[in-house]
């Protein structure tokens, strides 16, 4: 029968000393006859080489070491779902911070991540502002010519629904949204006279 050990993710050496550590006590000495499960194939390659232990990744381990992160904070004596909560996020944060750092010969390296990340964020948000055109446009296509911001074209869409039921009592809080009361009395109007599908789902 094949004992199946299951090894958490750790740079390559410390994850070898800790088995070495433990190779005496908790690891039989026939190393044929055991199977590590090992989360990192770069790991799992390191130790097969350096201690001989034949090593699994993925399928069944994935599951498994998913199964031990879930239920961390009840196999630790003494760990609460709190505390394990708060290590993760401070993990999180040690991890985005050397990667920010990694390269020492560039000190404007947090503003080149900063500018990165606004660039991917706005790249986002039009992406998504445009499936929202597309996907009501088929619905209400007339909102797209009266509204050019994205933002408000989305709370519109929001508030709209079903054109159909677009009627005087909401011209009000149309003309909150658009800030244009002769936008939002053309919003109406398209509304009576549109060539859209009918039947289309109020967006979330």
């Amino acid at each position: 029968m094949v004992l199946l050990h299951v090894l958490f993710e750790h740079a390559v050496g410390y994850a070898l000393l800790a088995l070495k550590e433990v190779e005496e006590t908790y690891l039989p000495s026939k190393k044929k006859k055991v199977l590590l499960g090992v989360g990192d194939p770069k790991i799992g390659a390191a130790i097969q080489e350096e201690l001989g232990y034949n090593c699994q990744t993925g399928g069944v381990i994935a599951e498994i070491l998913r199964g031990v992160r879930l239920h961390f904070h009840n196999l630790v004596k003494g760990l609460t779902d709190l505390s394990a909560c708060k290590a993760q996020l401070g993990l999180g944060h040690s991890y985005s911070r050397a990667k920010v750092k990694f390269n020492v010969n560039r000190v404007d390296n947090m503003i080149i991540q900063s500018i990165s990340l606004l660039d991917q964020l706005d790249k986002d948000i039009n992406t998504f502002s445009m499936r929202v055109r597309e996907w009501y446009g088929y619905h209400f296509p007339e909102l797209v010519k009266i509204i050019n911001d994205n933002a408000t074209y989305c709370r519109l869409a929001q508030f709209i629904g079903n054109r159909r039921e677009l009627n005087e009592e909401k011209l009000e809080k149309l003309e909150e949204i658009t800030m244009d009361g002769a936008k939002a009395k053309a919003i109406l109007d398209a509304s009576r006279s549109s060539m859209g599908q009918c039947g289309a789902r109020q967006p979330v």
